[in-house]
């Protein structure tokens, strides 16, 4: 097997695809499994999930973010699709070029929303970050909407990058 440019754009895609796999699981873990779950466990046992589980889950989440992003525009690049991806295909009036691009906008959202929404938030719901009791609620909120805005935004994020594959060719 040579390891030529076909393979390397094989293996970007496949980091891609696996550190997006990530981020969304742990996205839709926070969305539809704690969040939902958390008023449901004893008032005793609750302080692990703050202390220990949620600091670890969002370390992987913040991460998986940012390498779904990094691959997926060294996957464009190698591609030659970047720029007219990001001009969301107006450039070249291609459906793939639309698709795909709309996909990469909606994850640069959602990345965005992780690391200067989510995170900076939850690390003073936390206690991560110094915060009186009405910045926390603030913050539990504001990280909360970002969080759910990211899982709306996961659904067509995930079908433009499928379709781009499979219905523009």
């Amino acid at each position: 097997m040579e390891f030529g440019t076909e393979y390397w754009m094989f293996f970007v895609r496949w980091l891609h695809v696996l550190s997006g796999v990530m981020w969304i699981g742990l996205l839709w873990y926070f969305n539809f499994v704690q969040t939902p779950t958390v008023p449901k466990i004893p008032e005793d046992i609750r302080p692990a999930i703050p202390r220990f589980i949620m600091p670890e889950a969002l370390f992987w989440f913040r991460y998986a973010a940012l390498s779904t992003v990094i691959w997926g525009l060294i996957l464009a690049w190698m591609n030659g699709y970047i720029g007219d991806a990001l001009a969301l295909g107006l450039t070249t009036h291609v459906a793939r070029d639309a698709y795909i691009g709309f996909g990469m906008w909606l994850g640069l959202i959602m990345a965005f929303n992780v690391w200067f929404l989510i995170w900076p938030n939850q690390q003073k719901v936390l206690g991560m970050v110094e915060a009186s009791a009405d910045e926390k609620k603030r913050s539990a909120r504001i990280a909360g909407l970002a969080s759910r805005t990211n899982t709306m935004f996961s659904v067509p994020m995930l079908y433009c990058m499928v379709a781009a594959q499979n219905l523009a060719n």
